[in-house]
């Protein structure tokens, strides 16, 4: 598949970052709707976590993200995953947690989870967009 022109390329590139801007957006509306829907802004405080997820990574990692998948020896490297993982499963406790105590109920649980669903997504197309040898494949 080397034959592929330039503009080609660019073009799917360009399609691949506007399904993950999609992936996003949907992720955020869901977010939204689930306060929005049953007229509770408690769930928003998942959005601490999803601002909190990345830090690690952009902290510890660098900007290679294969530090994620590898094993390593680094200490740092370690924190990183602790970190990412660590806030990752609070992203999904708080809900939890808020459901479990009454404060929301399940169809803003639901849609809290989905949302979680949609961003992780969005996060791993992400990644294999960008660690992509040849440029043209998203799956």
């Amino acid at each position: 598949m080397a034959d592929i022109p330039g503009h080609v390329r660019a073009c799917l590139q360009t399609g691949k970052l506007a399904f993950v801007a999609i992936l996003v957006s949907g992720g955020i509306v869901l977010q939204i709707l689930a306060c929005a829907l049953y007229d509770n802004w408690w769930p928003m405080l998942t959005a601490i976590m999803y601002v909190l997820l990345p830090m690690p990574l952009l902290f510890f990692g660098g900007s290679d993200t294969t530090v994620l998948f590898s094993e390593s020896s680094n200490g740092w490297v370690d924190a990183c995953k602790f970190l990412t993982g660590a806030s990752s499963i609070g992203s999904i406790a708080i809900p939890a947690i808020l459901k479990h105590a009454g404060v929301i109920g399940w169809g803003a649980f639901g849609l809290q989870l989905g949302s979680y669903l949609i961003l992780v997504l969005a996060i791993l197309c992400y990644i294999r967009i960008n660690d992509e040898d040849d440029g043209y494949r998203l799956f």
